[in-house]
């Protein structure tokens, strides 16, 4: 099989479990090692015989064409991902990747007419801001309020269209917000944990106030080889924890500063909401559930488990919070970083 952007976070946490559920699989991963992209996520299948890394960009279409000649599945997690970074100047990088990305790789499978299946990993950004109760269902309207958001939705559509015109064996998973380890710190929950081992502010938006629906990176992992395996194609599905009662992300930086045993002076308020970031995202994953899905890890579990790694895991992550990032994180936030 073929994955892309497996150096990523979600991409290389699947990529070890396929390889352990699968064991007659042999993958390759393409990534093209971007800011996010770390060849330490997968250092512990180096000299793997079923395992094959190539640097390359799934916008070349020569190489994606080479490299599906042989494939049974795809996986497409290669994309820009972060909201914070999807500005009006940088939107054409995201429209770049995450439409042209999956045209590509259903138009190789199609020049090579190749009879292989093709999941598109997508987010539940696409649907908006949505009031509570509601959740969104997989045939909700679409108002994705970013470039990034825009684009995803645009790389759903546009593979989607090979299976509607064509009958390729495409379908789309649309996921809420993973967590666990290999996370890059710029998201929430290991930008604060990393910043609040080392005693460094934790910048809160808008009092905490939005909602998210958190997933344990493992368990989304396997609602995709779930998908692979049994999924209908043409179909969408989405991958949702459903948390029961619902948790701000106040609530969760005040649960991960308990667990630390840190003091929760160390939130800074921000004022104001992040441009492009939705008060509450939320969908039904009764769809997926139904094939036999659900998630084995409650919230707080999880969050204590990311918390372990990133304590045990110090060699990883320390290296990140240097260099380019600092000028990030102090663009973004304000702040200086220690490192």
């Amino acid at each position: 099989m073929l994955v892309t952007g497996g150096c990523g976070f979600i991409g290389s946490n699947f990529i070890r479990l396929l390889l352990a559920e699968e064991p007659e699989a042999e993958l390759t991963n393409l990534d093209l090692l971007t800011y996010a992209g770390n060849p330490k996520n997968l250092e512990d299948l180096e000299g793997s015989s079923r395992y094959r890394f190539v640097h390359g960009d799934v916008r070349d279409e020569t190489l994606v064409e080479e490299l599906v000649r042989e494939v049974d599945w795809i996986v497409n997690f290669a994309a820009e991902t972060h909201v914070d970074r999807s500005t009006p100047a940088q939107a054409g990088e995201f429209v770049e990747t995450n439409v042209q990305g999956p045209y590509v790789l259903a138009d190789a499978l199609r020049r090579a007419q190749r009879d292989a299946r093709l999941l598109q990993v997508g987010t539940d950004e696409v649907y908006g801001s949505l009031s509570a109760p509601r959740r969104a269902r997989e045939d909700a309207l679409l108002e994705p309020s970013s470039p990034y958001s825009a684009s995803k939705a645009g790389g759903d559509l546009v593979a989607l269209g090979f299976h509607r015109m064509l009958g390729m064996d495409v379908l789309v998973s649309r996921s809420t917000n993973n967590y666990g380890p290999y996370q890059y710190p710029e998201k929430l929950l290991p930008l604060f944990i990393t910043n609040a081992m080392q005693d460094e502010p934790l910048p809160l938006y808008d009092g905490g106030t939005q909602i998210r629906d958190w997933l344990w990176v493992d368990d989304h992992c396997r609602a995709l080889l779930l998908l692979l395996r049994e999924g209908e194609a043409g179909e969408i599905y989405n991958v949702g924890a459903n948390q029961d009662p619902e948790i701000t992300n106040g609530e969760l930086t005040r649960m991960l500063l308990r667990l630390l045993g840190k003091p929760e002076s160390l939130i800074r308020p921000v004022e104001g909401l992040r441009p492009g970031h939705d008060q509450r995202y939320a969908v039904d994953s009764s769809k997926l559930r139904a094939l036999g899905w659900a998630p084995s890890i409650e919230l707080e579990e999880g969050v204590q488990r990311t918390l372990d790694w990133y304590q045990k895991r110090r060699d990883w992550w320390e290296p990140i919070k240097s260099g380019a990032y600092r000028a990030y994180y102090r663009r973004h936030y304000g702040l200086e970083p220690k490192g």
